[in-house]
């Protein structure tokens, strides 16, 4: 019997993904973000959620899509272009990370068995990310694993 799975959906450019329900804490609008010296291209800095430090990762950049602009005084630009106008807090194996997204889309509930595998001429990062893909509507929809998203590996250093 195939079990049932609550998703949430969101925009990155041009993008549909998703990202298990039950992992999200909360979605809140992009905060002021702190630089980290040294830190991987993905991380765009720390935000602070009500006194929580939390890595702000730029999904953009971990999915090969156009990175996130940053105003001069570190706030996303937060439109469709430029991106980011949303962090989804999530909870992975290391802790609270904060995916900077375009847009929320809807919550939906599904038959865990509609997601299928990801096709082999998927290469890359999407890849790397991805669970698998949920054809919703008229969109393939591509299902992240929270803890390879929001986890930004070393290997990523600049």
């Amino acid at each position: 019997m195939a079990r049932p799975l609550s998703l949430c959906t969101f925009r990155l450019a041009d993008q549909v993904v998703a990202l298990p329900a039950l992992r999200i804490q909360e979605v809140v609008r992009v905060p002021r973000i702190t630089p980290v010296p040294l830190a991987p291209p993905a991380v765009l800095g720390l935000i602070n959620l009500r006194g929580q430090v939390v890595a702000a990762v730029d999904l953009r950049r971990r999915l090969d899509l156009p990175p996130v602009e940053l105003s001069p005084d570190r706030e996303p630009r937060g439109d469709a272009e430029t991106g980011a106008g949303i962090c989804v807090v999530v909870e992975t194996v290391d802790g609270l990370a904060s995916l900077l997204v375009d847009d929320i889309g809807d919550v939906v509930e599904i038959d865990e068995a509609r997601i299928l595998p990801l096709p082999a001429t998927l290469r890359g990062a999407p890849r790397a990310l991805a669970n698998g893909v949920l054809p919703l509507d008229a969109t393939l929809v591509l299902v992240l694993d929270v803890d390879r998203a929001g986890v930004v590996p070393s290997s990523e250093a600049a």
